[in-house]
């Protein structure tokens, strides 16, 4: 117990001193919000791999798909590595910095304003983004409480609370930077935790093999007459196992908290190196946290109906040693902590900028601003806790409410506003109302899972904004050639003087 004790104190003591030192640089803003578009490769790629990897990951999904799917629920880590990250980096990375640099757009909703010529765009999206931020922020906290009451023997109450009281500190004081030099922290923690992690867990059942030939010796419910279901390439269901790589993988990219993180680079140089950086990162955690729970059955014995939320927990519990425990409980306290921050920085600085100034006090200064945004995150964290605290609330359910929503309204909308002249502003519109029209409704009909609805929103987003803009009016030829005139500049260049043939 004092080592975990002195692990946690060390871990809070560096963080706070981190916040504090990034708070002398908030001068604005410009630098509160995005760091001066100044951020190296190195923190935008830890930054992004933390703000993709939380508690939710390793306790929630991780547990729940791992028992539904066995080790190939492994496919979601390597969709979380080379789609999420590696295809998200090529194909949004470079136009996002440019564009939103040429439109001086600082979050989402301002850029779908600016591009798509709307102000009431501004609006409805900042009111989505805050609202919809909320359930996965509680699903977070969700996440890691049990872990802390496992170590610490606390009630799940005071975890929660103390996690909120951390992160809300660290995101209202130092501001953007704070959060991504503790994410390099925080990242640098998580990739040394899960390694030691996966190797204790298998050398529990002696090794790989063995750890597989057990599993493989498990009957399946859903496949009974599929042996080895556990332990076979696509598991006992490929649909919904296809549906969570979807929403875990393609969501990222309609995702704000994600999509911010390539506002703030810095060159062509740090694009580069950041998706070498984040994909590897992304291979480590999500592919080693997947691996992991993809042998849960080998640890947990239900009590009647499984509870997805205990699966890894109890994994932890029987294999390993309490001072690797209190190694865990660092591990899932910094992937928490820098989702928690990517949120309550997107979430407030976008209802600020984008639905206070935008709609009711368009004279707010600068200072007002900070300051606004500064109690806005305070307010976050709070409901969020509130969320949370309610035991009915599954991991998976709350995330994939948020993430289904989110992704299924901006995806899109925000590729194709990038990439393709033609988008219209009503094939935006469209995309919002279905986006939350679908996941909503599945939310009290339950018709299908919240994963399977948020992954059928996101398709469906990608393939509403062509077809509609097909069919409704332009923007005007001016405000369109602006916008893209960002990607490309006129150079002379000379060359030798040509005989006319003539």
């Amino acid at each position: 117990m004092v080592a975990k004790i002195s692990m946690l104190v060390f871990f809070v003591a560096v963080t706070v001193l981190i916040a504090v030192v990034c708070r002398k640089r908030d001068a604005g803003v410009s630098e509160f919000v995005l760091g001066g578009r100044s951020v190296g490769p190195w923190l935008t790629a830890f930054s992004y791999g933390t703000a993709y990897f939380s508690a939710v990951v390793f306790v929630g999904y991780a547990g729940q798909f791992g028992w539904n799917f066995g080790v190939s629920a492994t496919w979601i880590g390597l969709g979380n590595a080379f789609i999420g990250s590696l295809m998200a980096w090529m194909i949004l990375g470079r136009r996002t910095r440019v564009m939103t640099k040429h439109l001086e757009s600082a979050t989402m909703p301002d850029f779908f304003a600016k591009r798509f010529d709307s102000h009431a765009l501004r609006i409805v999206t900042s009111v989505i983004i805050f609202v919809f931020l909320i359930p996965y922020s509680a699903s977070v906290y969700k996440g890691q409480s049990g872990l802390f009451s496992l170590s610490f023997h606390l009630d799940y109450t005071y975890c929660i609370i103390g996690v909120a009281l951390l992160t809300g500190l660290y995101v209202v004081v130092g501001g953007y930077m704070a959060t991504a030099f503790n994410d390099l922290f925080q990242g640098i923690i998580m990739l040394i935790g899960i390694v030691a992690v996966v190797v204790a867990v298998l050398s529990k059942n002696g090794g790989l093999t063995d750890s597989l030939n057990a599993l493989s010796q498990i009957p399946c419910e859903t496949a009974p007459n599929l042996q080895g279901a556990f332990t076979s390439f696509f598991g006992p269901n490929m649909v919904e196992l296809a549906s969570v790589v979807v929403l875990t993988s393609l969501g990222t990219w309609g995702l704000p908290q994600m999509v911010h993180k390539f506002y703030t680079i810095k060159s062509e140089r740090s694009i580069k190196a950041g998706t070498v950086i984040s994909t590897a990162f992304a291979l480590i955690i999500a592919g080693g946290s997947y691996f992991l729970g993809g042998f849960g059955r080998l640890f947990y014995t239900p009590n009647g109906n499984v509870v997805f939320d205990e699966i890894i927990p109890t994994m932890l519990a029987e294999s390993l040693p309490d001072l690797l425990i209190g190694l865990v409980l660092i591990l899932v306290l910094s992937a928490s902590m820098s989702t928690l921050a990517s949120l309550v920085m997107t979430s407030s600085s976008t209802f600020t900028l984008d639905f206070l100034k935008g709609a009711l006090f368009p004279n707010m200064n600068s200072k007002a601003q900070v300051l606004v945004i500064r109690v806005l995150c305070a307010f976050f964290v709070l409901l969020s806790v509130v969320i949370a605290l309610n035991p009915s609330n599954l991991i998976t359910s709350l995330m994939s409410l948020s993430w289904g929503t989110l992704a299924g309204c901006f995806l899109g909308p925000f590729i194709y506003g990038l990439y393709w002249k033609r988008t219209t502003r009503a094939s935006v519109w469209v995309t919002l109302i279905t986006g939350v029209g679908i996941n909503v409704a599945n939310l009290f009909g339950a018709w299908v899972s919240p994963t399977v609805a948020g992954a059928a929103s996101m398709i469906l987003s990608l393939v509403l904004v062509p077809v509609v803009s097909l069919v409704t009016p332009k923007l005007s030829e001016g405000h369109v050639s602006n916008l893209f005139s960002c990607y490309t500049v006129k150079a002379e260049v000379e060359q030798k003087y040509a005989i006319d043939e003539k």
